[in-house]
C-alpha cells in the first residue's frame, strides 16, 4: 500500500480521513499528493501530524510560554528567585543622633521656634543624608577638644575631624570590605592622624591625653627602629660619611669664597659712601665760601 522503494528508510501512508477514495486519499494516493483538510499523515513511527489550520488554544494561568513548560522547569523556575540576606546590625556613630535634633543649618536660627511640626520634621536628622549627620557628629567632637569658641584649626580640631572620617570609613568598610579606594582613604586619614598625635605628644603632652581620653582613642607607640649591624651596613656607613665630609669641604670652600666676595662688595659700597660724603662736604664748603664773599659785597653798596 503505497510503499517507499528500498532506498529510503522511511514508510510513508496516508490514511483517509472524511474525504473519499476520490478524493484521493485511499490507498492508491500518489506520493506528490497533499492530503486534504481533515486528513492526516502517519509514518512507520506511528506520529501524525494534523495539516489542517488548529485552534488557538486557550492561555493558561502563567501565559502561554509558561503553559507549555513542564512542571519540574516552573518548579526550578520558582526555585531560582534571588534570596535576599539579611544585613547585619551594624554599630555606627551617629546611632546616639537623636531624630529631632535639627539640622547644622537651621540650629540656631531663631524662626525654628514658631515653624509647623511637619517643616520641623522636614529639617530634623529624621529625613537627613548621612552627610549631614556626619557634620552634626564633627562638630560635637571638635566641640569637646577645642581650645576657644572660634578654635577651627589647631592639631586637636584636625585630630577630631580625622577620627570622624575614619570611624565612617570603618563602619563602610564593614558593609564593603572590597572597597579599596575608601579603604586607601581611611588609611591615609589614620596616618595623618598619627603623625599630628605623635606631635601633641612631644609638644604638649597634657593635650595629647586629654585629646585622646575625650575622642576615645588608643594611642600605641611606634615600634623602635632596629636594625642588625652587618660588616656591609659598616663599609656603607663609613663611606656614606666619607662622602659627607669631603662634600662638607667644598660647601665649606665655596661659602668662604662667598664671603670674601661679600666682603669685597661691602667695602667698595663703604668707599663708595666715603667718596660721596666728601664730594658733598666739598660742595657744601664751597658754598659757604661764596655766601661768605657775596656778603662784604652786599654791605658795602649804598642803600
Amino acid at each position: 500500500m503505497g510503499e517507499r522503494a528500498a532506498d529510503g528508510p522511511r514508510r510513508e501512508l496516508r490514511v483517509q480521513g472524511r474525504g473519499g477514495p476520490g478524493a484521493g486519499g485511499g490507498p492508491g494516493a500518489t506520493r506528490g499528493h497533499t492530503p486534504e483538510r481533515g486528513q492526516s499523515r502517519v509514518t512507520s513511527r506511528g506520529h501524525g501530524a494534523r495539516t489542517g489550520p488548529r485552534r488557538p488554544e486557550p492561555p493558561g494561568p502563567l501565559g502561554p510560554c509558561e503553559a507549555a513548560c513542564s512542571p519540574a522547569l516552573q518548579a526550578a523556575r520558582g526555585y531560582a528567585r534571588p534570596v535576599t540576606r539579611r544585613r547585619k546590625d551594624i554599630p555606627s556613630q551617629l546611632d546616639d543622633l537623636p531624630p529631632t535634633m535639627l539640622k547644622k543649618d537651621y540650629a540656631n536660627l531663631p524662626v525654628m521656634n514658631s515653624v509647623d511640626d511637619v517643616v520641623r520634621r522636614m529639617l530634623s536628622l529624621e529625613m537627613a543624608s548621612q552627610k549631614e549627620k556626619m557634620k552634626i557628629k564633627t562638630q560635637q567632637l571638635v566641640e569637646k577638644v577645642r581650645r576657644s569658641p572660634s578654635d577651627n584649626g589647631s592639631f586637636e580640631v584636625q585630630v577630631a575631624i580625622l577620627t570622624a572620617r575614619i570611624r565612617m570609613f570603618e563602619e563602610h568598610l564593614q558593609r564593603h570590605p572590597k572597597d579599596k579606594n575608601n579603604k586607601r582613604r581611611m588609611l591615609m586619614d589614620v596616618d595623618r592622624r598619627r603623625k599630628l598625635l605623635g606631635y601633641l605628644r612631644r609638644v604638649r603632652y597634657d593635650t595629647f591625653e586629654n585629646t585622646c581620653k575625650q575622642l576615645d582613642i588608643q594611642y600605641s607607640l611606634p615600634p623602635p627602629y632596629t636594625r642588625r649591624v652587618t660588616k656591609r651596613w659598616l663599609v656603607k656607613k663609613a663611606f656614606c660619611i666619607k662622602v659627607y665630609q669631603e662634600a662638607q669641604k667644598l660647601k665649606a670652600a665655596e661659602r668662604l669664597k662667598q664671603r670674601e666676595r661679600q666682603a669685597r662688595a661691602r667695602a667698595a659700597r663703604g668707599q663708595q659712601g666715603q667718596e660721596k660724603l666728601a664730594q658733598k662736604q666739598t660742595q657744601e664748603g664751597q658754598g659757604q665760601e661764596k655766601l661768605a664773599q657775596e656778603k662784604p659785597a652786599q654791605e658795602g653798596t649804598p642803600v
